[in-house]
C-alpha cells in the first residue's frame, strides 16, 4: 500500500505536471471523497506565480467537472431509490434548496456541506447546466479568494 502511495505522490507531483495535478486534485476534491484541493492550487502558484490566472481556471473547471459527478450520481441514487420504493420522495428538509433552486449551487465552495449539496441538486432534478454555472462562480471565487489571500495577504507565512 505504501508503495501504491509514493507512485501516485510521483505521479501527481507538482513541479513536474503542474496543472494537470491541480485538476485532477480539484476534480476529486469535489466528490464525496474527503480532499482539499487549495493548497495543491497554493503549491504550484508559490513555486511559480505566473501560473495564477492558469491554475485558478484549472482549478475551477475541475472542481466543477467533479460537481458535475456529484450532480449525476444523486441524479441517479434518486431514480434508484424511486425504483425502490415505487412512489415519490418528499421531505421537508428538501424544501430550502428546491425553494432556491440552481442557484442554491453558489454555495458547492462551502467546506463539508458543498459537494453533498451537488450531488443533491442532482437527487432534486435541478437543472444540470444552470447548476454547473452557479457551482462554477462559487468555485472560481473561492480559489481566487484562497489563493490571493495565501499569496498576498500572509505572504510571510509561506515559503517555498
Amino acid at each position: 500500500m505504501e508503495a501504491w502511495i509514493e507512485s501516485l505522490l510521483a505521479l501527481l507531483a507538482l513541479p513536474k505536471f503542474g496543472l494537470s495535478t491541480v485538476f485532477v486534485v480539484a476534480f476529486i476534491s469535489a466528490t464525496l471523497l474527503p480532499l482539499g484541493s487549495e493548497p495543491a492550487v497554493f503549491g504550484l502558484v508559490k513555486l511559480n506565480p505566473a501560473m495564477f490566472w492558469p491554475a485558478i481556471l484549472v482549478a475551477t473547471l475541475g472542481n466543477t467537472a467533479g460537481g458535475a459527478v456529484s450532480w449525476w450520481m444523486g441524479w441517479g441514487a434518486e431514480r434508484a431509490w424511486e425504483h425502490a420504493r415505487h412512489k415519490p420522495v418528499e421531505h421537508r428538509v428538501l424544501g430550502w434548496l428546491q425553494r432556491f433552486g440552481a442557484k442554491a449551487c453558489l454555495l458547492s465552495w462551502l467546506p463539508v456541506v458543498g459537494d453533498p449539496l451537488c450531488a443533491v441538486a442532482g437527487w432534486l432534478r435541478l437543472p444540470f447546466w444552470p447548476c454547473m454555472a452557479y457551482m462554477a462562480i462559487g468555485k472560481f471565487a473561492r480559489y481566487l479568494t484562497m489563493t490571493a489571500l495565501l499569496l498576498w495577504v500572509l505572504p510571510g507565512q509561506f515559503h517555498p
